[in-house]
């Protein structure tokens, strides 16, 4: 419809014409590409007029009229959703769309209040939050928390681990008894329970010996970089992170954390932020920094954001989830033919530094602080891996002396 007849149309469907068109400029400033934006459009546009026609005002539209909208079997199509789902989004982004008032359930409020509490007051990271609000949640869904808070004691937390133990691994298990003591250590501070159960929390021990990693050599790490495909905006990245991940030996979480004011050019340093809040400045290898500057100039393109490493696609945010580091790195070592068996991800190359660095004759404390660890019980756990210098200084098994 032209521009001179826009003042015929009912109020409510100009409106929401006109939220459209905000909406899909804030796509193309978000580096949406053009048929991206004309599939929203294509998409978004019956829903309009069907509102209008069924006399819904701009700001009562929910979910439930989503769901009334693709009743019709011809619009029973998951882009329909994601669309609209984006768009309501973007709504009650600009406060168009009423405030949800319901009132959130007693264990969501829990749960959320103890989210608040692990951001506010712990100083948790974004990912430890995300693991012990899951283990958070499983508890308060087993136990009816708040409402059946006096029935939780110690053989009620005994056998729920127990169950939970039965369906997991022990690495799982450890992490889950730890969210467990945490969680009722705040629940006691809430006021929600009486007495600290934490203590009631059994510990977790790993009685099967923890199989040891596999370590890539110098020459199979050359092999990796050398095999990137550098051409593409995805490729250069990944180039990036890989050299961070060989050189430096850095966590994922620690790469996605890279702002572009830790790249000290001048000085050759690299501001590095792990775990607990802890900040430590690296010397910045020659061959990482040419890395991450062509990414920079070349593949990142501009954008608000100061993390250094977007997605490659629309939206251009940062990198948020630790796996897609991971999944980086298992692509990279298939390319280059070294992809082991098992579970591999990003640590691996972490590990083989270690083994190298211990190789060539570097001392515990000096591994330590490449890699950034807090006890140096943390870096003896590696020399296990450093098996040819183990071979070097083992001692014959003795004959066992046969008596008649």
């Amino acid at each position: 419809m032209s521009e001179q007849n826009a003042h015929v149309r009912p109020s409510g469907e100009a409106d929401l014409d006109h939220q459209l068109a905000a909406f899909i400029a804030s796509l193309a400033q978000a580096g949406y590409a053009r048929k991206t934006r004309r599939d929203k459009v294509r998409l978004i546009k019956p829903f309009i007029q069907w509102s209008q026609v069924a006399g819904i005002a701009p700001s009562d539209i929910d979910e439930g009229c989503i769901d009334s909208f693709l009743a019709c079997p011809t619009r029973r199509r998951y882009k329909h959703r994601c669309a609209l789902q984006d768009f309501l989004a973007y709504l009650r982004s600009i406060d168009v769309l009423r405030p949800r008032t319901a009132e959130p359930l007693p264990a969501q409020a829990l749960c959320q209040s103890y989210i608040d509490h692990l951001r506010t007051q712990q100083g948790l990271s974004t990912h430890s939050i995300a693991a012990y609000s899951v283990g958070a949640r499983g508890f308060i869904d087993a136990m009816h928390l708040p409402v059946e808070a006096e029935r939780v004691d110690a053989p009620a937390i005994r056998r729920y681990l127990l169950d939970y133990s039965r369906d997991h691994a022990v690495s799982s298990v450890k992490l889950q008894a730890a969210a467990l003591r945490s969680f009722l250590r705040f629940c006691l501070l809430k006021g929600t329970i009486t007495r600290d159960l934490s203590l009631a929390v059994p510990p977790v021990g790993r009685w099967q010996p923890k199989p040891m990693p596999p370590v890539l050599s110098a020459e199979a790490i050359e092999r990796v970089l050398a095999m990137a495909d550098r051409s593409t905006i995805r490729g250069c990245r990944d180039f990036a992170i890989l050299q961070l991940l060989a050189r430096l030996g850095l966590r994922a979480s620690e790469i996605l954390a890279l702002r572009l004011e830790d790249l000290r050019w001048e000085a050759g340093e690299i501001l590095i932020r792990g775990k607990g809040g802890q900040v430590a400045c690296l010397p910045l290898p020659r061959e990482v920094g040419e890395a991450i500057a062509d990414y920079l100039l070349t593949a990142r393109g501009k954008h608000d954001s100061r993390a250094v490493f977007l997605r490659h696609r629309a939206p251009y945010v940062e990198l948020q989830d630790p796996g897609n580091v991971s999944g980086m790195a298992r692509r990279a070592l298939a390319r280059a033919g070294l992809l082991p068996s098992g579970r591999v991800g990003a640590h691996l190359f972490r590990y083989s530094l270690a083994t190298r660095m211990i190789r060539r004759g570097a001392s515990l404390i000096e591994i330590a602080q490449i890699l950034r660890h807090r006890s140096i019980r943390t870096t003896e756990g590696y020399t296990k891996l450093d098996l040819e210098n183990l071979r070097s200084v083992a001692r014959s098994w003795p004959d066992a002396e046969v008596t008649p």
